[in-house]
Parts: C-alpha cells; structure tokens; sequence
C-alpha cells in the first residue's frame, strides 16, 4: 500500500473520529427546527407582506438573510475553545448590561409597539434582550465555575449574583419585557440549583422570585388587563381578548390533522403578529394537534441533548460547560414552553418568539450562536484524548 493511500485512509479514519465528538442528533434536530421554520415564515406571512410591503417573499427574505447570518454567527463560534468564553465573563456582563442601558437611551433604542427594545444597526434592527441573554449565561456560568465553593459555603458571591441578575431584570422591565424577565429568571435558578446552591436558600429565592413577578404583573394595569383578559378571552374578545381569541380558533380549526400547508384562514388578517409570537397558532391551525405534538417533540430532544451534555460534563469536573450548558438548555425551555402557552391559552400574552421558528432576526441569531457554544462545548466534552 503507497504512503498516499496510508495517509488518506488516516485521514478519513481522524474525520469519522472527530465527527463522532459532535451531537449529530441535536445538530439535526435543530437544522430541522429552522427548516421548517423557514417554510412556516412562508406560509404565515405572504398574505401580509404582499398586502403591506406589494412583495409576497418580503419577510422570507428577511428570514433568509438573518438565517444566513445566523449560521456564520454559529460557525465563528464553534470554532472559538470554550476557554475563551469562560476567560472573558466579565466583558459579557460588561456588554450585556451596556447593550440594555443603551436602549433605553432616546434617540438610541427604537420605540416599537409601546415598548423601547430595539437598537438600530444600519438597515437592522437588533433586540437587545436577545443579546443580553446570551452575555448572562456566558458570565453566569463563568463566575459559578470560577467562584461555586464560595458560591455554595457562602452569602458573598450568592448576593453578587442576585445584584446582578436585579440589575439586568431591571433593565429589561423599564424597556418593557416582562417576558424576557421571567425567561431570565428561570434560567438563572436553574444554573445556580446546578452549581449546589443550598436547598433552602434555593426555596427563599424562589419564593422572592415569584413573589416579585406576582407584584410586577398586578401593579402594572396594561399587566394585569392580560391576566383578567387571559381568563376570560371572550369576555372582551374584540379588544383585548382578540389576539387571544383568534389564536384559539385558529387550533380549533387546525383539530386533529390541520387544513393544510399554506390553508390557514387565521394568518389572512384576522391573528396579529401571525409569522412572529404566535406562529404556533398557524402550525396547529395547518397541521392539527398531530404536528402541533411533533414540534413540541422537536423541543424536547433538543433539551434533552443540552441536558445531557450538561450532566456529561459535570460528572467530568468541567463545571464551565455544564453550567453553560444547563443554562441554555432552561432558557429554550423556557421560552418555548412560553410561547406556545401562550398561543394555546395556557399563559398570559407575552411577547416571546419560538427559537429557530418565528421571525425575528435577533432571537435566531442568538438561539444559533446559543447551540453553536453547546456545540463546541460537546465538542470539547467528548474528545476522550483531553
């Protein structure tokens, strides 16, 4: 046998040993969720767009370019070790809570729909909370990896982090996002129960957790309006309850199998916000509850990869990845449990996308560069030569 073919068959033999490091599962599951995606942004938008903008493919475009950058995004990240991530926390924390102090600066952030959440970059527009998200979870799990015994024996570190997680929940509620908020919470709670905050301390901080949401809701009259509307919907449902209540019919009229790709009535004016928050509504309504469950499944095996990346690593003494881990894994929990509560009538309205779903270029490209780090850190977790 010649040395060319000796060196490519070493070649081949180190590409299928690399490849087997990388979770083809989750990788998949995801390239699918933006696929069918890309084709629901399609069906739920062209009526709107032709009628708004005279162009059917306008937010198709939109969401192709933005998918376009998404997946370069994720590819500079993949290739960046996770040391980097963990070295440079505090700049996250840094840019994180810049990135919300900045929109909320007249003539900076962008006032759209009664809240100040945007931050105009040449022809685009970027969600501040989106970016903050990922800057939280970064410096989170970095400063749980570098400080968990103080963390866990102490008062110390356990009130920095609570400082900081009230600096940036207070950020994102004077924007307004409450749902942002809430997302963040959650994750938070789950990394630090991650890092071995004790039990009690874990009750106490839920208990003021949920006590301060409860207090935030019903001070807030246009809050507290989506929690009479939310159970009531047809009390009102020619004004607050209307997005509500045409979301509802649009499951209704979905049943078991749906009307059919591109079929949805719903999506023809009568659903606000039909290719964004409650594009759910639109995959029950033209795929019935059967493809409604099949992407909820969708979900659930990507969490269950992250998760299980996350207990890998632990067991590994790699607490950087798992808290990372653990904290991404929560967040697209989270907010996907969100919006589609929401959608189904499970939940007050809130203005949440669907990773990898809705249209929205911010939460794609930062769901993309979210995997991309879980990736990378499976990447590393799995090299069994480290």
């Amino acid at each position: 046998m010649t040395t060319a073919s000796l060196n490519f068959e070493q070649s081949v033999s180190d590409l299928v040993a690399k490849s087997s490091r990388l979770d083809l599962v989750l990788l998949t599951t995801v390239l699918a969720l933006m696929s069918f995606g890309l084709v629901m942004v399609l069906s739920a938008s062209i009526d709107l767009a032709a009628h708004s903008y005279n162009d059917p493919w306008f937010f198709v475009k939109r969401h192709c370019v933005f998918l376009c950058l998404a997946l370069a995004a994720g590819v500079v990240i993949f290739s960046l070790p996770s040391e980097i991530w963990n070295r440079f926390g505090i700049v996250f924390l840094i840019v994180g809570i810049a990135l919300l102090v900045a929109v909320l600066i007249p003539g900076v952030g962008k006032v759209v729909n009664g809240s100040r959440r945007w931050l105009g970059v040449g022809p685009f527009t970027i969600q501040a909370s989106e970016a903050a998200k990922f800057c939280f979870i970064v410096f989170f799990a970095s400063f749980l990896a570098r400080r968990s015994v103080e963390f866990r024996e102490g008062w110390s570190a356990f009130f920095k982090l609570l400082a900081i997680l009230g600096a940036f929940v207070a950020l994102l509620l004077l924007e307004p996002d409450f749902g942002s908020s809430v997302v963040l919470c959650i994750t938070a709670g789950a990394m630090m129960f991650m890092a071995g905050v004790p039990i009690l301390r874990f009750i106490l901080l839920a208990l003021v957790g949920i006590a301060g949401l409860v207090f935030m809701a019903v001070a807030s009259p246009y809050r507290w309006q989506r929690l009479v509307t939310f159970l009531d919907p047809w009390a009102d449902q020619f004004s607050s309850g209307y997005q509500l209540v045409q979301s509802l019919i649009a499951f209704g009229r979905g049943e078991w199998m749906g009307l059919g790709l591109g079929n949805s009535l719903q999506k023809l004016f009568f659903l606000p916000e039909a290719h964004t928050d409650f594009i759910f509504s639109i995959v029950a309504e033209e795929f019935g509850l059967i493809g409604a469950l099949v992407l909820v499944v969708g979900f659930v095996v990507v969490v269950w990869r992250i998760l299980l990346l996350a207990s890998k690593a632990f067991k590994q003494e790699r607490f950087f990845a798992s808290y990372c881990a653990v904290g991404i894994g929560m967040l697209f929990s989270a907010q996907a449990f969100i919006n589609m509560g929401v959608a189904s009538g499970l939940l007050p309205t809130k203005g949440l996308t669907l990773p990898f779903v809705s249209s929205g270029g911010s939460s794609l490209i930062v769901c993309t560069a979210l995997i991309a780090l879980v990736l990378r850190l499976g990447w590393e977790v799995n090299d069994d030569t480290a």
